[in-house]
């Protein structure tokens, strides 16, 4: 399977979105939108938007002039720990439900893209066997739901790190269980920080997944600070990028070392290299 990549003409930029869950948290959530997009930034992407009508937040969108880009479908109960349902049992209908509230917010926000989050099952939630065909189960269902609308649906490896016992804690078994999967409109979300953290092998990572890869996020590591620290090379990784034929959004999913406006100066020299 080959995820489909947006035609582009003209200027070869790089197009970035800013995570607005990381960026700009000085500011109430629906201000961020105009914030990017006076920093720079053309898309936006997020967490989750459903602490809002979908209509307000697809005004505070509108407004700013910016792409909606991604969201993740509802997660369960992220205060108490829940990271994604498609995994956890007797949660088939919450999570069906959660895939039409996703799907009612990205028609809204004109977004093409929901991410599936795997879920932390715990001890007691099945043998691996069932794990994974609960995963595959409920996430080719969403798949389907959202080919109906248009969309496409992502899943992205997580680092036990950062988030212990994550189901989809590797490329590796993103990329058998997309196969399993097997339809059309799953694709991988290849987040370059957590990839690192799990793996490394940036380059042929890179390479290795060009033809299921539909969106791309950033961050320095070990800190996931901005992406021009850290032991990652941030123009090397858009090069090869480039090589590999990806038009699509790269999502600077960071945390800013201090203030989000301070540390925007990688971006300016992105652009000063692709003048």
């Amino acid at each position: 399977m080959t995820a489909p990549q947006p035609t582009r003409t003209g200027d070869p930029m790089p197009r970035f979105a800013a995570n607005l869950s990381m960026l700009f948290t000085e500011l109430p959530f629906l201000d961020r939108f105009q914030a990017v997009a006076d920093a720079g930034f053309t898309g936006v992407e997020y967490l989750f938007p459903y602490d809002h009508e979908a209509s307000v937040v697809a005004e505070a969108r509108r407004r700013a002039g910016v792409e909606q880009v991604l969201f993740n479908m509802p997660p369960g109960d992220w205060a108490a720990g829940e990271r994604g349902l498609a995994t956890l049992p007797g949660r088939e209908g919450e999570f069906r439900a959660g895939v039409e509230t996703a799907l009612w917010y990205a028609e809204a926000l004109g977004c093409r893209q929901l991410h599936a989050m795997a879920g932390v099952p715990g001890a007691d939630a099945g043998t691996p066997q069932e794990l994974r065909e609960r995963y595959v189960a409920r996430v080719r269902h969403a798949a389907e739901q959202a080919a109906a609308h248009g969309m496409r649906v992502l899943i992205e490896p997580i680092n036990t790190r950062d988030m212990p016992g994550y189901f989809l804690d590797s490329v590796d078994l993103a990329r058998d269980l997309i196969q399993e999967i097997d339809h059309p409109s799953v694709a991988l979300q290849l987040d370059l920080y957590h990839a690192q953290v799990i793996q490394g092998d940036l380059t042929e990572l890179i390479r290795a997944t060009a033809g299921i890869t539909a969106h791309v996020q950033i961050a320095s590591v070990p800190d996931r600070h901005e992406p021009d620290g850290g032991e990652l090379d941030l123009t090397h990784l858009l090069s090869v990028l480039e090589e590999t034929g990806y038009t699509g959004w790269i999502g600077c999913e960071y945390r800013p070392a201090g203030e989000t406006q301070a540390g925007l100066g990688w971006l300016q020299q992105v652009r000063e290299a692709h003048r």
